[in-house]
């Protein structure tokens, strides 16, 4: 695969890319494939001890140089006021990115939770990038997907 490291370092107006450019740009910094999942299985806690939800999705990487782009969105649902929600992005075991609790002052409070992640696992083998929450401080029941609502997990898998 191509790699734009051999093009000009910077460009001035009017400059045109030439052939041999536009070749080194072919292949770089583009969407080689798209995994998703959704879900409408809803999962609770009440531990402070992380669960996961059936929000999962697996990606192979073509190439172990590549990124990949996460897009989640998970549907909480804290019925207790002053309980805290906790939320994390896992890729396999290892825990790659965290949302700090979210609480509220309110009963019943629903949320949408969405993030953006761009990972670096280089690697070729199957990863697998999975939704985990847990309750936080406070008491009560937290729980994800209610009333059948959808959350996603889109994986890109982006050349470098």
């Amino acid at each position: 695969m191509a790699t734009p490291t051999a093009l000009p370092s910077s460009f001035t107006a009017g400059d045109v890319l030439t052939a041999a450019n536009m070749n080194l740009l072919r292949g770089a910094f583009r969407v080689l494939q798209v995994v998703g999942a959704t879900t409408t299985t809803s999962t609770s806690t009440t531990s402070a001890t992380f669960a996961t939800t059936t929000l999962t999705a697996t990606i192979t990487p073509a190439f172990s140089s590549s990124k990949i782009l996460v897009q989640t969105t998970q549907h909480l649902f804290n019925p207790t006021a002053n309980t805290e929600v906790d939320i994390r992005l896992v890729r396999g075991a290892l825990q790659i990115f965290r949302h700090f609790p979210m609480s509220s002052a309110a009963n019943n409070l629903g949320t949408v939770w969405s993030s953006t992640f761009l990972d670096d696992p280089n690697t070729t083998s199957a990863t697998t990038y999975t939704i985990n929450f847990r309750r936080g401080s406070g008491s009560g029941t937290v729980t994800t997907q209610v009333n059948s609502s959808t959350g996603s997990i889109i994986l890109m898998e982006i050349s470098a």
